[in-house]
């Protein structure tokens, strides 16, 4: 019985954090979207991919993740600022590789809206964003 408590207790805190996580998105200039995540062949790691929509202006916090990206812009111009490397801005169609635990900040440099489609390779059971300082 208390298992079943604590589990639903669990379930119950969970719940309240990802509808807290949706409306901050919904309120922010940054919307990401889940879209997959899988175990792979390699133990201890998952693909994760996610649609992060950018209004006009919008800048990310500067992180990093526990594994690779590869960013894909899918509308718009979106500047990206890896750590100890010149900014790139990337139109529609193009792609960058960000390497596991380079911290770096994505910021929607055109004139609309921007979109990009983000693959990541990461570790098993981490957090997908940390951010960095």
């Amino acid at each position: 019985m208390k298992l079943i408590k604590s589990v639903a207790g669990a379930l119950m805190i969970a719940g309240a954090t990802f509808i807290a996580s949706v409306q901050a998105q919904q309120n922010s200039p940054l919307k990401r979207t889940d879209l997959v995540q899988n175990e792979i062949s390699t133990p201890g790691l998952q693909a994760v991919q996610a649609r992060v929509d950018f209004a006009p202006g919008a800048v990310s916090i500067k992180h990093s993740h526990p594994g690779e990206e590869v960013a894909y812009v899918l509308k718009g111009s979106i500047e990206y600022q890896l750590d100890g490397r010149e900014p790139v801005t990337l139109k529609t169609g193009e792609a960058l590789f960000i390497p596991a635990g380079v911290a770096h900040v994505a910021k929607n440099v055109g004139d609309g809206e921007a979109s990009e489609l983000a693959t990541y390779v990461v570790k098993k059971d981490e957090t997908l964003v940390i951010p960095e300082k």
